[in-house]
This record gives structure tokens, C-alpha cells and sequence, in this order.
């Protein structure tokens, strides 16, 4: 089972909201997921992203892939340089 990190989006037309959710990279984007790690709300200014840091990292050295967009957020909060450090340290 291939698992991904990636977003699910929420909200009404033109006003997104999307939860940051690990799901099998097999389910719909909107559908079933395993676990919700985050919110990322791109309407207000600046962007609002609330991250559980611990919840991601178990689940990217569990083998979870974020996808290209939450591994841009991931990089702006510091999670993928933390990730990288604790990658090199084993």
C-alpha cells in the first residue's frame, strides 16, 4: 500500500480550505484518508498552516510521500529539514 501525504480539499467555491491528510495514494483526493496531520487555509493573508510536526514525521519515517504541494509547506514550516536530520543521524 503506497501512502501519501497530500490535500484535501474543503470549503465552498472560491473560498478553499484544505486538511493535510496521510490517505492511500489509491483512494480519491476528497475521499477516505487514514489520518488528518494538518490545515491549510490559503484565502486569508498570509496563509494560515497548522502542522502536528510529530504526527508527520512518524509518518514520513513510517514511508509516507508528501506530495509536491505539501512538501512545499512542509519545507516552510521546517518538517522536511528536521525529517532530513533524523534521516542522517541513523
Amino acid at each position: 500500500m503506497a501512502v501519501k501525504i497530500r490535500l484535501k480539499r474543503m470549503g465552498s467555491k472560491r473560498k478553499p480550505f484544505y486538511r493535510v491528510v496521510v490517505a492511500d495514494s489509491r483512494s480519491p483526493r476528497d475521499g477516505r484518508f487514514i489520518d488528518q496531520i494538518g490545515t491549510y487555509n490559503p484565502v486569508i493573508e498570509p496563509a494560515n498552516v497548522q502542522l502536528d510536526e510529530e504526527k508527520a514525521l512518524d509518518w514520513m519515517s513510517k514511508g509516507a510521500k508528501p506530495s509536491d504541494t505539501v512538501r512545499n509547506l512542509f519545507s516552510e514550516q521546517g518538517i522536511m529539514k528536521k525529517f532530513h536530520d533524523l534521516k542522517n543521524q541513523k
